[in-house]
């Protein structure tokens, strides 16, 4: 066991503890070890970088027109009360000269994803990432999600979703270009 390891699990024994629990009768005995791998995996984006995430995965293309990579799983880490919050992100750009491996905007949604952030900049850092990787002539990205810190906790709204989007390049500055790609992904083939 790494030395951050063994630092979490005590800290997760003495949440236990905090709670009025006892973290060595049986069913939580090996909570706090089980607890602290969960955490780091939860948070691996941390350890993560886009350059070496991306691969060298930018290919020549002529193709200008929009492409859109849409209904991309996400689960990230509230950072305000360390809640899950689950939900969708779509992804459209209009290349320029290259494209980006199909692939590697699932793996840059992950590794965002996996951090303590609030959706508002998980969907900038999306955004600004696969603009940097692809050098697009604009990138949208929209982040649909629901929180269990609003579900489980204070005012427990079951079905309520919290939708995001950031637009760069000419998807924020033409209307026609965001427009077409929010009727796309709002229709479900």
């Amino acid at each position: 066991m790494t030395k951050h390891l063994d630092d979490l699990t005590g800290h997760y024994r003495a949440i236990i503890d905090g709670l009025g629990e006892d973290p060595n009768r049986e069913g939580l005995q090996d909570t706090p070890k089980r607890a602290a791998k969960a955490m780091q995996f939860l948070t691996k984006g941390y350890q993560q970088d886009l350059g070496d995430l991306v691969n060298n995965a930018v290919f020549e293309s002529a193709m200008d027109e929009m492409i859109v990579v849409q209904d991309i799983e996400l689960y990230s880490m509230c950072e305000h009360h360390m809640l899950p919050f689950i939900g969708k992100c779509h992804i459209a750009y209009l290349p320029q000269g290259h494209v980006l491996g199909l692939s590697k905007f699932a793996r840059i949604v992950d590794m965002y994803a996996r951090r303590l952030q609030i959706q508002e900049s998980l969907t900038r850092q999306i955004a600004e990432a696969v603009e940097s990787v692809t050098n697009a002539k604009g990138v949208a990205v929209v982040i649909e999600a629901q929180h269990m810190c609003m579900m489980m906790r204070g005012v427990q709204k079951q079905n309520s979703k919290m939708k995001t989007s950031m637009m760069l390049g000419q998807f924020r500055k033409s209307q026609a270009t965001r427009t077409e790609f929010l009727q796309l992904v709002s229709n479900r083939a």
